[in-house]
């Protein structure tokens, strides 16, 4: 029987009616539990309602599976139900319920259903632990009792709760895997994401499966949790329901992704206000990492404990190197469950004993819970024991384990309570465009690319890298650099100088020389210089080289400033790590190096670079003397910025069309191994670099580096670095090809420089934007200007400021273009008659501001 149309109606007004008063009164009062509850309740009215109106088979019930089932329906969750009908219901007979779903659809239910006869529930559920699990919350709504309760008791007989345990097990390692990049991400997913509500559903599941109460509350009343436990897994699974039931209701659709857009508003409905520095939307966040952390330690523990209820327990043996602890199968345990109430120095000693006992896989659920408790004996007394001091150096010293001992204390709470301006940035967001982890969690990774340029087997990443790490004497100090050099970020002022007076506080307080302490406090303050200089700087440049050797002042300090900053940039961003910027750093490590030992600091002169080039045009047959034609036209300066094979290849493609008119541009790929490089030689004229940035804009590449140089007979010849934005490999042919036909054909048409249209700015950048900053001030040697300049970025921002150089009759003679994520932090050197004119200035500023605003 189909339903009227006035009745659909009726119970479409009457389902959207109910949402809106329990969103209304949710937001008035918000209690997460009853509105999933009543949610529940009002769509379990709404299905029987319809299903009683239908003419239907009597030998079928209609189930609520999944989270449905469980009671526990969000704004915007699907409504999952089964159509369970009896084996012997006629194949004629099952077309009766497909009217059914459609009406279902048409009220405006959500639903995701089947229609299974019961023994192909039994068998589905037996070869699919998604259908096992979402049968396991199965819920009678209508129709069929009887058959409902046959397959209740059907599929509880054939449950084997260790195959369950071990599947869910599986499952959970492989989904925190799809979402291990995003775990702690700006952008967490409130269900899937480690620490999530999937990870307490999971707990839920196991513990029902083997007969046990799935509510946290019972399951502290079995003793599987302790009352404290519970009362704190309760309070974080509350802020995250609440906070995915307030997202599903800002965004009007299944969304459970904390986005940036929604995190603002968010945070401002839970009562919170920036505080100093620091946005709503951060506090916010914060309150969230921390209820994240609540649930994936109950996650963790529970995990463990389950499973004693169905393993023969394995033979438990003592440690004879520690006899406080067991060896219980594969995991360390504890002698004396009150080991750290009466000796509080083994909290340390127990991360120790991991590390020296390799074989050992983690910790038994007893230890990880009293180590968890054990963070309430970390007080003022305990971080002045000098023992402790010790035990905590000792952690960071040993030759194996310690990203994974940082991060087990972590995990526990155990570091943040140790180092208390540790704990203050636990959770903490960076909303720079640049960083995509809380500074805690980036603080861990910079640790562990550290450890990893020590590994013999990770040798072949970053060979000079990793061949320093080997030869650094005290890889400890590193450790602890890396460990404050972002520690007091949030706090307001220069993150760099307070986290240096913390490094030298931690450092002579746990009793390293004042040489050691002194090295620690130096990278920590100055743990930017070396990233800074390499990108903004001309490395061509002697005296640029010179000075920043000297401002590190030993070849140690340099090593060690090479080593944690190639670590710290991995950490960041994985999109903001290339090979450009590894040839940058190691550039100018490598330069700095050689002036600090006496040398010169550039590695071959001008006459040994020709020598060179020279000797690579013979090994493709050219005839001594050829390259003058070209290099006569050539200054120092272009030597000085390019090698000896960049010299070499713009020679060989140049040398039989130097007669051209035409625009030349020849393309390849960049011997950094990512990217293209480009050679454009053409005539020089007001807005060449903005038609070329312009061209690449439109191809959706980053300009990464512009080398522009004028010959003496007035032709440009500019080399630019660029890279797919999405980061994609360069197929050889195609895009080459493109790139020198099309481009040159874009020179020579010369059509007028048009603002970009279509541009789309980012959701992060239009939920956070960057207040744009500009310096143009005259450079060093006087021959121009340097403009800096810092904004949000965005497609075409490098070719409307190049269109507004233009513009101001500006020419640009070299670019240093750096992306950080979605931050722009470019330096061109220029020049340009109207330049000496204090007001020709302001104007040009004022002009750059203006498009920059626009990101």
């Amino acid at each position: 029987m189909t339903a009227d149309p006035e009745r659909i109606a009726h119970w479409r007004a009457q389902l959207h009616a109910a949402r809106d008063m329990l969103g209304q009164l949710f937001l008035a009062s918000p209690r997460p539990s009853a509105y999933l509850a009543k949610h529940s309740q009002t769509v379990d009215r709404l299905l029987q309602d319809i299903w009683q109106n239908q003419d239907l088979p009597r030998a079928a019930a209609l189930v609520a599976v999944g989270g449905y089932g469980r009671g526990e329906m969000y704004p915007q969750s699907d409504v999952d139900v089964l159509i369970l009908t009896g084996d012997d219901l006629a194949e004629t007979e099952q077309g009766r319920f497909e009217p059914l779903i459609a009406l279902l659809w048409d009220v405006g239910l959500p639903i995701g259903h089947s229609v299974r006869r019961l023994s192909e529930c039994l068998d589905e559920a037996q070869k699919d632990i998604t259908i096992q699990t979402n049968l396991l919350e199965a819920r009678w709504l209508a129709g069929d009792r009887r058959l409902f309760g046959e397959f209740q008791r059907a599929f509880q007989a054939q449950l084997d709760p260790l195959a369950f345990f071990e599947a869910k097990l599986l499952e959970q390692s492989n989904r925190h895997g799809r979402f291990a990049d995003r775990a702690m991400l700006l952008e967490p997913n409130l269900k899937e994401s480690p620490g999530g509500l999937r990870d307490l559903q999971t707990v839920q599941w196991v513990a029902q499966a083997m007969g046990l109460p799935s509510q946290i509350t019972a399951l502290a009343q079995t003793g599987l949790l302790q009352a404290s436990e519970a009362r704190r897994l309760n309070a974080a699974a509350r802020l995250i329901s609440e906070l995915r039931i307030r997202l599903h209701l800002a965004a009007k659709r299944r969304e459970d992704r904390l986005l940036f857009e929604f995190q603002e508003s968010l945070a401002q409905q839970l009562g919170l206000t920036g505080q100093g520095p620091r946005r709503a939307s951060e506090l916010l966040m914060q309150r969230y990492y921390q209820a994240a952390r609540e649930i994936g330690f109950a996650n963790e523990l529970l995990l463990g404990i389950l499973p004693q209820r169905l393993y023969v327990l394995a033979k438990t043996s003592q440690l004879e190197d520690a006899p406080n602890f067991l060896r219980r199968d594969n995991l360390l345990d504890l002698a004396d469950e009150a080991l750290y109430e009466r000796e509080p120095h083994a909290i340390f000693q127990t991360i120790l004993t991991l590390q020296r006992h390799p074989e050992l896989k983690g910790l038994a659920p007893n230890a990880y819970r009293a180590l968890w408790r054990a963070s309430r004996n970390i007080d003022a007394a305990f971080r002045r024991d000098p023992a402790n001091h010790a035990a905590f150096l000792a952690i960071f010293r040993e030759p194996r384990g310690v990203t994974l001992a940082i991060r087990l204390l972590h995990r526990l709470g155990l570091l943040g309570r140790y180092l208390p301006a540790f704990g203050r940035i636990t959770g903490q967001l960076q909303h720079d465009l640049v960083h995509i982890y809380p500074v805690d969690e980036h603080t861990l990774m910079v640790l562990r690319n550290l450890r990893r340029l020590a590994l013999p087997e990770l040798a072949h990443e970053f060979p000079l890298a990793h061949r320093l790490m080997r030869e650094f004497t005290r890889p400890d100090l590193l450790y602890f650099a890396a460990l404050f050099h972002d520690i007091a970020k949030g706090r307001g002022g220069d993150h760099s100088t307070l986290g240096r007076i913390d490094a030298r506080r931690f450092c002579l307080g746990h009793g390293l020389a004042k040489p050691e302490a002194d090295l620690v406090a130096w990278l920590v303050q100055e743990h930017l210089a070396l990233s800074r200089t390499a990108q903004k700087e001309d490395l061509s440049d002697p005296e640029v080289i010179t000075a920043f050797a000297r401002h590190c002042g030993s070849v140690e300090r340099l090593t060690a400033l090479y080593l944690l900053t190639m670590a710290d940039i991995r950490a960041t961003n994985p999109k903001i790590w290339n090979a450009w910027k590894e040839k940058l750093l190691r550039e100018l490590y490598l330069a700095g190096r050689r002036v600090l030992e006496g040398g010169s600091p550039v590695q071959d002169d001008i006459e040994t670079r020709k020598q060179q080039a020279r000797a690579a045009l013979r090994l493709y047959g050219y005839e001594a003397g050829v390259e003058q034609v070209l290099w006569a036209k050539l200054d120092d300066v272009y030597f000085l910025r390019h090698e000896a094979q960049e010299i070499a290849w713009q020679t060989r493609r140049l040398l039989p069309l130097l007669k051209q008119d035409a625009p030349i541009v020849r393309a390849r790929l960049a011997p950094i191994g990512e990217g293209a490089e480009v050679l454009v030689y053409a005539q020089d004229e007001p807005g060449l670099f903005a038609r070329i940035c312009s061209f690449f804009a439109a191809m959706q590449y980053t300009v990464l580096e512009a080398r522009i140089h004028t010959t003496r007979d007035g032709r440009a010849l500019d080399s630019f670095l660029v890279m797919d934005e999405a980061n994609r490999a360069i197929p050889y042919r195609d895009v080459l090809s493109y790139i020198e036909y099309e481009l040159a054909a874009a020179l020579k048409d010369k059509k007028p420089l048009d603002a970009l249209t279509g541009i789309r700015l980012s959701r992060q950048l239009k939920s956070f934007p960057i207040e744009p900053e500009i310096v143009l001030v005259p450079s060093d040697n006087g021959t121009g200007y340097v403009l800096s300049f810092t904004a949000g970025d965005r497609p075409g921002l490098l070719y409307d400021v190049a269109r507004i150089l233009a513009r101001s009759k500006i020419d640009v003679s070299s670019a240093k273009i750096n992306t950080l994520g979605g931050r722009a932090e470019d330096v061109f050197v220029v020049n340009g008659e109207d330049l000496a004119q204090a007001s020709s200035r302001l104007t040009l500023e004022q002009a750059l501001l203006g498009t920059l605003k626009l990101a």
